[in-house]
């Protein structure tokens, strides 16, 4: 069983790493297709540009090619007749038209500097347009991939799983009854087995008082004594519900309720209050032994840790949920603050959770808790 355990383990991981791997290299392959866009947008952009500053710096440099020539004409015309113009009037001439060239010169360079750069940015345009193209094909066919490979895969996790939870499922069950043998043993020891070893000791103590104070005192032990036997036997009733009541099955959650809240009302010299709202209906028995168990482990938690003098026990019945109120009247407790061994609120949160449930704890310290519970359950 442990090789086979060590076998489904590394498939596992297999499986999720050859997913995970494909799962990454679409990602990168959509990054990739990404980054090809943006860079594919801004050269379009800057080639749009371009375009622009090239048609300019040719308009300009045909107008400045006007310019040139008509300096030319008039330089010539100068220099063939330098005897009627003075020499700053030949330089003047002579200066304009070489700036005239200089900036002609540039124009034209600056204008093939940019067509080059045109037809660079043009042919790195088609590269990016085949590699976007590329990209979304080989996401497409990547995607197709990893959807046959997740189905199929699902259906051998399902398959894995199913094989665990069979191999499983039988230590499962022995730990559970293992475990609750020892609870029973720990409650029993603890709880009527010591309350009738105190009887025992009492009885003798009974006799010996008789014998020796008489009949009154002998009396009031026995009353005493017959505290501790109705005591013991409260727990031993408390330990068949704690295993299952069996009024569940046979009469229903709220006959059973009225049932139990009225031990607990009579053994715990306290005041519990019970009301039953909408139409009573009997549900499947997970939800009569869920909501059965929330309202104990609540009233017991009213009656062992909150010292209450009067709980209120409300069950409504809906046509989609029903819920649970469970009020008490005692010392309250602050539920952000986290308790050592607060396994009863933990049980009951994993319970409601199971259930697609909702809980809610509305408590302080000095105001009493009031418990509700709301689980879905359609008629």
């Amino acid at each position: 069983m442990s090789n086979r355990k060590t076998g489904d383990k590394a498939l596992d991981h297999i499986i999720h790493e050859m997913v995970d791997t494909v799962t990454n290299s679409k990602d990168e392959i959509f990054e990739i297709g990404e980054e090809s866009r943006n860079e594919f947008e801004k050269l379009n952009n800057e080639l749009t540009e371009i375009k622009k500053q090239v048609v300019s710096l040719i308009d300009e440099g045909d107008k400045l090619e006007q310019k040139v020539r008509f300096s030319r004409m008039r330089l010539s015309e100068v220099s063939k007749q330098f005897q009627q113009y003075s020499e700053d009037e030949i330089r003047r001439v002579y200066e304009q038209t070489h700036g005239l060239q200089m900036d002609l010169s540039m124009k034209r360079e600056k204008e093939k500097q940019l067509r080059k750069r045109r037809d660079d940015i043009e042919f790195r345009l088609r590269n990016l347009d085949e590699t976007i193209a590329r990209a979304e094909a080989l996401a497409g066919k990547i995607s197709v991939v990893l959807d046959y490979l997740t189905v199929d895969f699902q259906h051998v996790s399902a398959a894995l799983e199913d094989a665990k939870e069979k191999q499983e499922f039988g230590l499962k069950i022995i730990e559970a009854q293992e475990e609750e043998r020892r609870r029973l043993s720990r409650e029993i020891h603890d709880g009527p087995a010591q309350m009738l070893a105190n009887v025992m000791l009492r009885s003798d103590l009974v006799e010996r008082t008789f014998r020796k104070y008489g009949v009154e005192e002998a009396r009031k032990e026995m009353k005493s004594v017959r505290s501790m036997v109705r005591s013991a036997l409260y727990e031993v009733r408390r330990i068949i519900y704690d295993l299952r009541p069996m009024a569940l099955d046979d009469l229903g959650l709220v006959p059973t309720l009225k049932k139990y809240l009225a031990t607990v009302e009579e053994y715990n010299s306290l005041e519990i209050s019970f009301a039953s709202i909408g139409k009573e209906r009997r549900f499947e028995s997970k939800y009569e032994v869920a909501l059965f168990r929330l309202i104990q482990e609540a009233v017991q938690n009213a009656v062992k840790h909150a010292e209450s003098s009067h709980i209120q026990v409300k069950i409504e019945m809906k046509p989609t949920q029903t819920m649970i109120i469970v009020k008490d009247d005692g010392k309250g407790f602050d539920p952000t603050e986290k308790k050592d061994k607060s396994f009863g609120l933990v049980g009951m949160r994993e319970r409601v959770d199971m259930l697609d449930g909702e809980l809610t704890i509305d408590s302080s310290p000095g105001e009493g808790t009031i418990v509700t519970i709301q689980i879905p359950i359609n008629s």
